[in-house]
């Protein structure tokens, strides 16, 4: 409870709150002469601002040497621990090891079942954002983008999405894994429902399409990566 007092003491301020959710976007490094550009500030009080969110692990930093002999910049970023916050406060972490746990121990049977529920909430997450009384097949690749980056966000993905239109091909890039604490312990039973709940987003808005993964955080990326293959 007192890290959480914490937290949204520091996330009160609304700058550092924006500063926050600018860097859970752009997925890298960035230094305090950024933030100050970015949001017309000081240098001084974009340092501020980050050293405080520091404070309460949201975020981590490294000093970098410039190479020209002066004083070595720091640079920051997110941290990998998981902000959650509830009031009361709820393990849902706990709840959801205990159900991955469990139907894992049913072999075969239990991760199909898993993967199955993935895919489920995959497609109801998509449907659930369609415009009314609209089929997937009427909207503009544009709009089926969209849709797909605000379902991943919504899931808590962080996620970035290029469209190779010569190819018809999707690549989709996740920067955050939100059952990463669990996939540390399952990573084959929690990363095929992953898998599926993605296939259950795409299929949704593209029939036929093919979903391969070329990159997992479980391996040792600092992304999950996939390939999607659009059918005619």
């Amino acid at each position: 409870m007192e890290q959480t007092l914490k937290i949204t003491s520091v996330l009160s301020d609304p700058t550092r709150f924006h500063i926050y959710e600018y860097m859970a976007k752009v997925h890298r490094e960035v230094s305090v002469q950024e933030i100050a550009e970015k949001f017309h500030i000081h240098p001084n009080v974009a340092r501020l601002h980050l050293t405080k969110l520091e404070d309460v692990r949201m975020v981590v930093s490294d000093t970098q040497k410039t190479g020209k002999g002066g004083r070595p910049s720091r640079l920051y970023r997110l941290s990998d621990e998981v902000i959650g916050l509830y009031f009361p406060f709820r393990d849902y972490q706990l709840l959801a090891r205990i159900a991955i746990q469990t139907m894992a121990k049913l072999g075969p049977v239990g991760s199909e079942a898993l993967r199955e529920t993935g895919r489920r909430f995959g497609r109801e997450l998509v449907a659930s954002r369609l415009p009314h009384n609209s089929a997937a097949s009427a909207l503009t690749m544009a709009d089926k983008i969209a849709i797909m980056e605000e379902a991943a966000e919504a899931a808590g993905c962080l996620p970035q999405l290029h469209h190779d239109e010569e190819k018809e091909v999707l690549y989709l890039d996740i920067f955050n894994c939100p059952f990463k604490e669990i996939a540390a312990q399952a990573p084959d039973t929690v990363c095929g429902m992953h898998h599926s709940f993605l296939e259950g987003m795409v299929e949704t808005l593209f029939a036929g399409a093919e979903v391969t993964e070329t990159e997992n955080m479980m391996e040792g990326s600092h992304r999950c990566a996939y390939r999607i293959v659009i059918r005619p």
